[in-house]
């Protein structure tokens, strides 16, 4: 798995950490993200490293029922939690097991993608692949979302690592990732929570 990076097989420790890292506020959390990433009514949209499926079907919750949300993830086991979620909120969104370097959509198929907390599970080669592919799927006008830990860490993100093993990522640097794959980076900055940084980049053409 060195190759293509880190892969979760626990989702229920997965949603551990998740409740860990917004001490508890996951819908508040999530609420931001989802202004973050300037979703409108109807938008269709790709969480790439979905986890168990929350914050996607949070997403198809706000694009309505005019919009579509698609959910990939590297482990099997994350797709299906995410799966049987979304049945029983009732929210049709497709969750497919599949790799952020090789996405199974064609070109210019989603106005918005999202990535929270995966870049970091990455190795250092697959990420432009992956910021490439974030680029061919995105429609002209469309806008990417990247969330992930930054250089700093609080004292809860000093004793995550423990639970589960975090890489770093440098805002700076995830802005020229995106940037060298041919988008325009549009805003960036502290989520305000838990040394949490994103950058929002936009496919102009």
């Amino acid at each position: 798995m060195e190759s293509i990076g880190i892969v979760l097989h626990g989702p229920a420790r997965y949603d551990l950490l998740v409740w860990l890292l917004t001490l508890g506020r996951e819908l508040g959390f999530r609420d931001k993200l989802l202004r973050l990433a300037r979703l409108e009514t109807g938008m269709s949209a790709l969480d790439v490293g979905c986890g168990t499926g929350s914050l996607a079907i949070a997403a198809k919750r706000h694009v309505g029922p005019s919009g579509t949300v698609c959910g990939i993830d590297a482990s099997p086991e994350m797709i299906a939690r995410a799966t049987k979620k979304a049945k029983r909120a009732r929210m049709p969104v497709d969750f497919q097991q599949a790799l952020a370097q090789a996405l199974p959509f064609p070109d210019a198929r989603f106005d918005a993608v999202l990535s929270t907390v995966m870049l970091h599970h990455l190795t250092r080669p697959a990420r432009p692949e992956f910021a490439r592919e974030v680029r061919r799927v995105l429609k002209p006008g469309g806008h990417v979302l990247v969330v992930d830990f930054g250089p700093t860490r609080s004292h809860l993100t000093r004793i995550l690592p423990r639970l589960h093993r975090h890489g770093r990522t440098n805002l700076g640097d995830t802005i020229s990732l995106f940037e060298q794959a041919g988008l325009d980076s549009i805003d960036s900055g502290a989520v305000g929570m838990n040394d949490l940084h994103f950058v929002l980049a936009a496919r102009w053409r």
